[in-house]
């Protein structure tokens, strides 16, 4: 995948329309944002173009939409959140439509520096491009709005919908430019590269539940890092297809014959495979998931039938830490326990501990781990978290994602 992308200091914005797609899919309560975040990492691509003096249409998606289009979902509080942040207004076109004539009308007033946000992408049905829905044609309703694209929604970026790729086809039909913003060139420049051409040694952490979620990830990796160390609930399938007795863990015995082969082929590479050596049992779950729990450690050989492992173990955080000391490079994606639960978060604060004190380049696979970088106070020792939990697996199994691909290269 070519990764040499234009983007937003590629081109002159002045007095023309540019369409950015931005990830405005913030978490809401009672109508009030409970999470900025979002919001905040689409200000320097907006500023830049606002800066520029560019006419700028912002689109986003906002949840399911399961219901259809409904005020519980409308961007309504985003554009009011936005327009506090950039310090001007920002005109929001509530049509359920979202491009129809109250958006060309908003666009048509517009003058160079102000911002105009459309209404909830998903709003339109089916945002998915297939030829007998709306997709294309909503594609090319949006290109008909702008003079060039701006894509910005890295958490979207690996789903070709109308907002994200489609829209490329038509403003380059029209001689317009398709660039990214600073946010997706932040995520090609760390997770792109860092698979693509990491500085060695390269180290790969996964975690998380289940290995089905991430067998090409994991085939992918193992042709790319020179260590990789795998924690978390996919251990215990590693485990298992080792011969160890494994309790009550977690186990995907569907997936034990494919753990074997993903063990010869790391051997055959001469990679290191890092499995957790010793586990941090219970007698179940916790229930709720925060509730105090009481916890023994056994070496991972040896889980009793009636225990269940739910967290790595101290032999193995020290294993695991100085696997990343020596390494220029770490990308980790999933925790290594039960994080949410104060006494079984001890593995996955322990990786990130490591992580925060190595002078590598650590970069965070966005979902779980991203969250429980923040959660546990680590976000700001790393050098990059991902936004998008589905796009950065995606990347990090070598896939194209449409949302990068659809940019002009340079």
């Amino acid at each position: 995948m070519s990764l040499n992308k234009k983007s937003v200091d590629d081109f002159n914005a002045k007095g023309r329309r540019v369409l950015v797609r931005c990830d405005f899919n913030v978490p809401l309560k009672n109508g009030e944002i409970t999470d900025e975040t979002r919001i905040n990492a689409a200000l320097p691509t907006i500023n830049k173009l606002i800066n520029d003096g560019a006419k700028v249409i912002l689109c986003s998606h906002l949840g399911k939409v399961k219901e259809g289009p409904n005020e519980k979902e409308s961007l309504a509080p985003v554009a009011k959140r936005l327009s506090e942040k950039l310090g001007k207004p920002v005109n929001f076109v509530a049509d359920y439509n979202v491009t129809g004539a109250d958006a060309t009308a908003a666009v048509a007033a517009m003058k160079e520096g102000d911002v105009v946000l459309l209404q909830n992408t998903r709003f339109r049905g089916k945002e998915e491009t297939k030829p007998q829905e709306a997709g294309e044609a909503f594609a090319k309703e949006l290109a008909d709005l702008a003079d060039d694209y701006v894509c910005d929604a890295f958490g979207s970026a690996h789903r070709a919908h109308a907002s994200v790729a489609v829209v490329t086809k038509y403003i380059t039909e029209k001689g317009g430019v398709n660039a990214v913003g600073y946010l997706m060139q932040k995520e090609i420049d760390f997770l792109g590269n860092a698979v693509e051409n990491p500085v060695r040694p390269f180290v790969a952490i996964l975690g998380g539940a289940k290995v089905a979620d991430k067998l090409n990830v994991i085939d992918n990796l193992l042709e790319k890092a020179d260590t990789l160390i795998i924690g978390g609930g996919m251990a215990f399938t590693f485990l298992k297809a080792k011969g160890y007795e494994i309790g009550k863990s977690l186990v995907d015995n569907e997936k034990i014959d494919y753990c074997k082969e993903m063990m010869a082929k790391a051997e055959k590479l001469g990679k290191n495979l890092l499995l957790p050596v010793d586990t941090g049992i219970a007698a179940g779950f916790p229930d709720p998931i925060d509730a105090p729990i009481d916890v023994e450690y056994v070496d991972s050989n040896s889980i009793p039938a009636d225990k269940e492992g739910l967290d790595i173990g101290p032999k193995t955080q020290e294993l695991f830490a100085n696997a990343v000391k020596s390494a220029k490079t770490v990308v980790w994606n999933g925790p290594m326990g039960v994080f949410e639960n104060p006494t079984l978060a001890k593995g996955t604060i322990a990786v990130a501990k490591a992580l925060a004190e190595t002078d590598a380049t650590t970069i965070i696979g966005g979902g779980d781990s991203a969250a429980a970088c923040n959660q546990l106070g680590f976000a700001d020792k790393m050098s990059h978290i991902s936004t998008g939990g589905g796009a950065s697996l995606e990347f990090l199994e070598g896939k194209e994602l449409p949302g990068v691909y659809a940019a002009d290269n340079k």
